[in-house]
Order: C-alpha cells, then sequence, then structure tokens
C-alpha cells in the first residue's frame, strides 16, 4: 500500500482554530497534532510510504511533518508534502478530495504499489490498515470503503451504505432523511443490534486497487469528490466495492463542538481512544522541555503536558498544552489551552510589567476560564473572566470567538485585568 492523507478544504467549521492554520495542524490533547492521528495509523499498520496533500494554510503543517517524521537512510519509507500546484497543463488548485489525488498520481509513477490508501487528515481512530487489505484481498474487492454501525439518530449525518451479508455495498445514499432510513438496514453484528446501530457509514476511509483509481479517474474525468461522485459511480456500475467494518472508536473532528467533544473526553479515566497503548502508539514531534513545575494546585480529570509552571491552581475536565502558565488563585474548568510555543524569560516579564502595555503569556492571578478554548501564545492578566455557556450567540472579535456556546481566544490574542468575556464567573 502506499496512502494519501488529504489536508482537508479551508476547515471553516473550525475557524477560529484554522484562521493561520490547516485543519491536520490544529493541536490535540496538548501536545499532538490531528495529522498525527493518520500517520500514527499507517506506522503502526507498517505503512510507511505516505504522501499528506496540502492546500489550505499549510506552512504550519509542513513545518511539522518536517521536523517529525524523518525516516533514515536504510528504508524506502517516508512522510511528504504534496501541495496543490498550478502546471502548464493544469492551472486550477484542487477542487475536491478526488480531484487532489488525481492531480497527485504523476508523484506516484516512480513508487512500486498495487493498492492506494486514501485517508482523511482530521478523524480521531486507531485503525490497522492491514486488516483492511486482508479483507480487501479475500474478498477480492476493487473498491473497500471503511464503514461504522450507527444509529437512526446519527444516521443522516453520514454517508450510509446499503450492504449484504457478503459484506458487498450494493447502494449508497448521502445523509438520509429519517423517513429513508428503514429501507437503508445493513446486516450488523449482534453487538450492534443491542446498541440499535443498524446501518453502516461511511468513514472517508478508502482503498483502491491501483487499476481502478487510474481506469475510474479516466472514466470520470470530471468527478471532483469521492463521497459525492466517484463511490456513488463505483457502487453504480460494475466494480466490487465492499465494506470493511470497524468497530472501535471513531470522530470527525469537523466543528468547534466535536473537536471540543473529542479533547475533554480524552481526561475520563478510562477514555474510549486510548493515548497509552504499547503497540497502537501516537506519535508526534519530539520537543525537548523540562519538567512541569506544579505548587498547591489541586487536578480533577486533567491531560498535562510537559514545561508547564502553574501556581496555587484548580483545574477540572482540560486539557493544559506545553509550556502553559497558571498564577494562582485561578480557576480552569471544561477546557483546552493549547500551550505557549517559548518561554518569556524574567527579564521580559518584568519589562512586559513595567511597562504595562500587556499580561505576560499564559493565564494570571485570580481569573476564571471555564468553557472555553484558548488557542497558543495567549496573555491573559489578572482578574479575567472567560466563560462560555449555550446561552451565547456565535460572534467574532478580533480577540475572540464564540460558536456552540464555546468561547475561542485567539492565537496571540492579549486580554488585559479586569476583562470579562461571556458570562459572569459565579
Amino acid at each position: 500500500m502506499i496512502a494519501l492523507i488529504l489536508g482537508g478544504g479551508a476547515g471553516t467549521r473550525l475557524y477560529p482554530l484554522t484562521e493561520n492554520r490547516s485543519k491536520p495542524a490544529v493541536p490535540l490533547a496538548g501536545k499532538y497534532r490531528l495529522i498525527d492521528i493518520p500517520i500514527s495509523n499507517c506506522l503502526n499498520s507498517g505503512v510507511r510510504r505516505m504522501y499528506v496533500l496540502t492546500q489550505f494554510n499549510s506552512a504550519s503543517l509542513n513545518k511539522h511533518i518536517k521536523n517529525t517524521y524523518g525516516f533514515d537512510h536504510f528504508n524506502n519509507g517516508f512522510v511528504d508534502v504534496l501541495a496543490a500546484e498550478q502546471t502548464r497543463s493544469n492551472m486550477n488548485w484542487f477542487q475536491g478530495t478526488a480531484d487532489a489525488v488525481r492531480q497527485c498520481m504523476k508523484h506516484l509513477v516512480n513508487h512500486k504499489y498495487e493498492h492506494v490508501l486514501i485517508l482523511s487528515g482530521d478523524q480521531l481512530y486507531q485503525m490497522d490498515y492491514q486488516a483492511l487489505l486482508a479483507d480487501h484481498i479475500e474478498k477480492e474487492a476493487d473498491i473497500s470503503i471503511a464503514t461504522i454501525p450507527v444509529n437512526a439518530k446519527d444516521a443522516p449525518g453520514f454517508g450510509i451504505m446499503k450492504v449484504n451479508k457478503g459484506g458487498m455495498i450494493k447502494k449508497f445514499i448521502e445523509k438520509p432523511s429519517p423517513d429513508l432510513l428503514p429501507k437503508w438496514t445493513s446486516p450488523v453484528a449482534a453487538e450492534y443490534k443491542k446498541q440499535d446501530k443498524h446501518y453502516l457509514a461511511s468513514m472517508g476511509i478508502y482503498l483502491f486497487n491501483k487499476q481502478v483509481l487510474i481506469d475510474m479517474f479516466a472514466e470520470y474525468p470530471d468527478a471532483n469528490d469521492f463521497g459525492k461522485e466517484i463511490i456513488p459511480n463505483a457502487i453504480n456500475s460494475s466494480y466490487k466495492v465492499a465494506s470493511h467494518a470497524f468497530g472501535g472508536y471513531w470522530t470527525d473532528i469537523g466543528t468547534i463542538a466535536s473537536f471540543m467533544e473529542a479533547n475533554l473526553e480524552l481526561t475520563q479515566n478510562i477514555p474510549q481512544f486510548n493515548l497509552f497503548s504499547n503497540t497502537e502508539k501516537v506519535y508526534t514531534r519530539a520537543r525537548i522541555l523540562p519538567p512541569s513545575k506544579i505548587r498547591k494546585t489541586t487536578f480533577d480529570e486533567v491531560i498535562f503536558t510537559g514545561g508547564s509552571i502553574i501556581h496555587e491552581a484548580n483545574i477540572e475536565r482540560s486539557v493544559i498544552g506545553i509550556r502553559t502558565r497558571i498564577e494562582e488563585g485561578s480557576t480552569v474548568k471544561n477546557s483546552i489551552l493549547m500551550g505557549i510555543d517559548y518561554y518569556e524569560t524574567l527579564e521580559e516579564i518584568a519589562e512586559t510589567k513595567k511597562k504595562g502595555h500587556k499580561p505576560h503569556m499564559g493565564i494570571g492571578k485570580n481569573c476564571h476560564i471555564e468553557d472555553a478554548i484558548i488557542d497558543k501564545n495567549c496573555s491573559i492578566g489578572n482578574n479575567v473572566t472567560i466563560k462560555g455557556g449555550s446561552n451565547l450567540e456565535d460572534t467574532e472579535t478580533d480577540v475572540f470567538c464564540i460558536r456552540d456556546g464555546i468561547i475561542i481566544l485567539k492565537k496571540g490574542a492579549i486580554v488585559q485585568d479586569g476583562t470579562v468575556i461571556g458570562n459572569k464567573s459565579v
């Protein structure tokens, strides 16, 4: 197999986290980035040749991949970036998922491979792609689609497959209305029947035979999207399209709400996504960080990463990113703090305080942060309240956004002493 990981579009639903970075470059769980998930799954599955297809705000993603995934000279593994490019024969940028892969196929001609694995760069899951390949070969499929069982409540949000007892996909419908669902049930394992999960939803993970993918691009030269065009055309024609049923944890991080939920779920005692596996490791950039320093602070259900300095604070159900500073008397609840890219020296902090034009980076004294996402390198003064809630309407300023009741402080934002954003603290 050779893997192509799609970097996604402009990521408007994850704005402002995608204001200056692509979706796959958005930080996850305090120390990772979303792109680390599919790359780690590939490495754990023995897939060591990967291309990441990028177009929007790709500078930070390119830097992360360059600084993280370096292979030695004694194997043929690589993680390379393929950016959208204009050529003499094609002046268009990527028009969709299928068009992105079509435009990049010319870069694969020097590689020997039989199958193309197409992945998304903004999903959270752990999967063995060798099991997908084995199932694909056993069914003698031309195309295999990873599917996940869902219930009637969730089914209208997905592309739903109609699968026969042999595991072959016979029909496909994009986001069916609830009244159509009774006709779209498929055979599922007994454990999913007990959970009323009778529908098989596409996970956006595709495995193509090499020649089949080439033939389909030639047959449908104007098809720009896999989910809306290539896959339905394949199912409705003579191609053998198989379902690979996946029963593990999977979530698509497409909105601020889903991003928040996925991160905070990781703080549970035994979360569904396992960051502590000996075999399904999640790889990321190796940073040379000092140990964290904590004084008189209480933690409850917290993911806590390296290099932080926290004094006399109270932190509950939150994700604390690298190099985070939190001063005494402050409370953080149900929030994501993405951390800081570099340390301010004591001299710089003293000079900043003397001039009085902005607080030092981190969270000051006696602050209350709740239902919020604090992007990197933010400077929050003393006695500041940043508190989200379902009563808040979506809005945007130069400093913050509110989406789905969640307050997102923009990267590098400055919040002066005594500021209240959102609801007042209790």
